[in-house]
């Protein structure tokens, strides 16, 4: 049972701990979304790795320990919503519990976890894509009066092109592409992956799939005229107002009000649509969304699905009971009904579930030779 696990882990990036908790390796999913190029397992865990405790296996006893003597106190005092948020807590907290256990004692798992830096092609098979470099600010680029001027090359590698002499590649045909990179649908619709080009940075476009980067008052032009050409899954992550992101100026923020006029119902499929919306542990969020803005889009409620950071080792990212710190992010669940009844796909998530997930950052991308054809 516990092969069968892991094969299934290496091919999809999914390992299933109980029936409703999953540890998520985003290596191996990003990496099915590629043809020609390949996410780097060691560059993408680089900072999640420290080899002088990596190869310790935590036993879920000596973490409950350190848990309760690290444990910092509660305020004497709660207000009301501080009141909410730690009734939701603690009603989560036995499910995140069982599930991280679930995942210390899976043995041939973290065996696994530990060698995920060095999974995937052998040295020198898999050539880095570009080097080091700023990244590029999008939110700054978008906001200047040249942004509707900018405008990306797309690279498009032509395999019916490709000529051969005795099974050897010549030559292979390259077409390029210049089309507006704001304000604009940019789709790879072809059977390979899209090197693009902004500014000297280079960026993949994965195999059927596309962007629209804009701000929201331009999200009416993704509205469809057809309903039947909406989305069936909708993801929203917004920039809620965060003390601690305005406090760094990690990125701008929105107020809540902003985000009841995104035209969510005019997004979805005629046939029905899921709704995922990411949101902070914070309970005047909570309850904004609750009683405001999923009734504003006309999304009804399902369930809840946590993610639960946690280290190379397994162990937790930071104390569970950490008041205004918690090592965990909700991803509300709700679904839009549509002419077809969405009675399937709430048997699927009529239960809240926890997939776990080492945090990392960006994904550095490599071309892979080996896989490149």
């Amino acid at each position: 049972m516990k092969n069968n696990q892991l094969q299934l882990f290496s091919e999809s990036g999914i390992y299933q701990l109980t029936s409703n908790a999953f540890f998520i390796d985003p290596v191996r999913i990003l990496n099915r979304s590629y043809t020609r190029f390949r996410v780097s397992p060691s560059t993408y865990y680089s900072r999640f790795f420290d080899s002088s405790n990596s190869t310790q296996v935590p036993k879920a006893s000596e973490d409950s320990r350190k848990r309760k003597r690290k444990q910092k106190k509660k305020p004497q005092s709660l207000n009301e919503r501080e009141q909410i948020a730690d009734r939701r807590h603690q009603e989560v907290k036995p499910l995140l519990l069982k599930a991280h256990e679930a995942l210390i004692e899976a043995t041939d798992l973290l065996k696994v976890l530990r060698n995920l830096r060095n999974d995937g092609c052998a040295v020198g098979e898999c050539k880095e894509l570009s080097e080091e470099s700023s990244e590029l600010s999008f939110m700054e680029l978008g906001s200047v009066w040249q942004a509707p001027l900018y405008e990306i090359v797309l690279n498009y590698y032509q395999d019916d092109k490709t000529f051969h002499n005795g099974g050897s590649v010549l030559a292979q045909s390259i077409e390029q592409s210049v089309t507006p990179v704001f304000n604009n649908l940019v789709a790879n619709e072809g059977s390979c992956d899209i090197e693009a080009e902004l500014f000297n940075h280079k960026y993949i476009i994965p195999i059927r799939s596309c962007f629209y980067m804009s701000d929201l008052r331009q999200i009416e032009n993704l509205i469809p005229a057809d309903s039947d050409c909406g989305f069936n899954l909708i993801v929203i992550d917004p920039p809620w107002e965060n003390g601690s992101a305005h406090q760094k100026l990690r990125y701008p923020t929105l107020p809540n009000r902003y985000y009841l006029s995104l035209p969510v119902k005019q997004l979805c499929h005629t046939s029905g649509s899921l709704v995922a919306l990411w949101v902070t542990n914070r309970e005047k969020l909570r309850g904004f969304v609750e009683n405001d803005l999923f009734p504003k889009w006309g999304v009804k409620y399902a369930a809840n699905f946590y993610w639960l950071k946690v280290k190379a080792n397994g162990m937790m990212t930071g104390e569970l009971d950490l008041f205004h710190h918690r090592p965990y992010e909700c991803l509300l669940l709700g679904y839009c009904e549509g002419k077809v009844s969405f009675s399937y796909a709430l048997e699927i998530i009529e239960y809240s579930s926890v997939f776990l997930v080492i945090i990392q950052g960006n994904p550095p991308l490599e071309r892979s030779h080996c896989d490149s054809q």
